[in-house]
């Protein structure tokens, strides 16, 4: 297996991660698979920000294997899984980084999905009267 390149973000290439503040709620076929009110927003680079949401706070009825992973020089080796809601069915729409490197530990635990590859991933910024608004879909960035 040949040596995989490992970098650390920097001012060239800047990640962050620090709790999102509200609800995230993810939806497949007209059906809640994810939500979280102790969401991560990990922003790096120029990418949009993508939610990491705790393995916990996914619906695991909804999951299927899959076989895809992925490399990440700053985030290290993502293993990926399917989603299902009755025939609707989601091809590696979610990853998890098992082992992430150091630099971002804090999504150990955490999941992220692909925005288009669900219906939605909405971020839901409570409103002054207590209600909640939805502050429109968040994005990937794997």
């Amino acid at each position: 297996m040949k040596d995989l390149k490992r970098l650390v973000p920097g001012l060239a290439h800047p990640i962050t991660i620090e709790p999102t503040g509200s609800r995230v709620v993810v939806t497949l076929g007209g059906r809640v698979v994810a939500d979280s009110g102790a969401a991560l927003t990990l922003r790096e680079a120029s990418y949009p920000p993508v939610q990491y949401l705790p393995t916990a706070d996914v619906d695991p009825d909804v999951l299927r294997p899959s076989d895809h992973t992925s490399w990440c020089p700053y985030k290290g080796r993502a293993r990926y899984a399917s989603l299902q809601v009755g025939d609707v069915v989601a091809d590696a729409a979610m990853w998890v980084y098992d082992t992430p490197h150091a630099a971002v530990a804090a999504i150990k635990g955490h999941v992220a999905f692909y925005p288009e590859r669900v219906d939605s991933i909405a971020v839901q910024v409570a409103a002054a009267s207590g209600a909640e608004v939805s502050d429109g879909e968040a994005s990937d960035g794997e």
